[in-house]
């Protein structure tokens, strides 16, 4: 495709159609080396507005890329942020809709619900920390709309992190009662225990994450609202999800979550 057919609004168009109809599309930073950062953020926002045009309702943010270890492998140095609707949400119990999804996989991850507003610039972890309501464990389905899970950062982040669906389990704690970093999850797949972490491999603290989240979007003059669901990034290498698989993510406090591949 020429580079001149390419604008943010056409990314935004092509990515959404991709992930409606479950068709896998080649990197865009291949096609066009005009997709950089802030124009990838351009085309996340565009797309948001066309899931609220159809009746989706924003829900909250993802972050994604917020261990060092992924950072070092895509070869950036901060994370990134990201959309949820109610669209990506998945109840407790019902299975993963793989024939939905391109190639779904599922990371367990510390969330938080958000008590009031919080606006950047210059939130600090113990700011942001401050407007949680409560905390939860979650198990995210990212689903990237890129061929063979192939994709740059800039393709990712216009890709809405490679959203797919998220669930979030049953136990609500108050971060004052939690040592998040310290807060541990084991990830298991048909009974057999396949990664671990801490809390610790989210930006060093799933609160600093957050502060994060609220800063960088500040920078484009938005803020992370109550009542919103934040998923701070996977705390575990993510696993695909098999036909019939049982992934449940077993967190030190915040209980047990799972799901099943459908």
């Amino acid at each position: 495709m020429s580079d001149q057919l390419w604008s943010a609004a056409r990314v935004a168009d092509v990515l959404l159609r991709a992930e409606d109809t479950a068709t896998p599309q080649t990197s865009i930073l291949a096609e066009w080396d005009g997709l950089d950062l802030g124009t990838a953020y351009a085309a996340q926002d565009i797309a948001l507005r066309m899931r609220l045009a159809r009746g989706e309702r924003l829900t909250g943010v993802k972050l994604g890329v917020t261990s060092k270890a992924k950072q070092r492998q895509v070869g950036v140095d901060s994370p990134s942020t990201a959309w949820l609707t109610d669209r990506m949400i998945l109840p407790i119990g019902e299975p993963v809709p793989r024939e939905k999804m391109i190639h779904a996989r599922a990371e367990p991850e510390i969330a938080f619900v958000m008590g009031r507003r919080l606006e950047g610039p210059g939130v600090s972890a113990a700011t942001a920390l401050a407007a949680v309501e409560h905390v939860v464990g979650a198990i995210e389905i990212i689903d990237s709309r890129f061929s063979g899970y192939q994709f740059s950062m800039m393709d990712a982040v216009a890709d809405n992190n490679s959203s797919g669906r998220y669930v979030t389990g049953p136990v609500g704690r108050a971060p004052e009662d939690l040592d998040l970093a310290l807060e541990a999850c084991l990830l298991e797949v048909d009974g057999e225990v396949v990664d671990s972490a801490t809390g610790a491999a989210v930006h060093g603290h799933p609160a600093e994450a957050l502060a994060f989240a609220a800063n960088t979007l500040a920078e484009r003059g938005l803020a992370i609202e109550a009542g919103w669901v934040v998923l701070t990034g996977g705390m575990t290498d993510a696993v695909p999800v098999q036909p019939g698989a049982r992934i449940a993510a077993h967190f030190t406090t915040l209980g047990t979550v799972t799901v099943a591949g459908g």
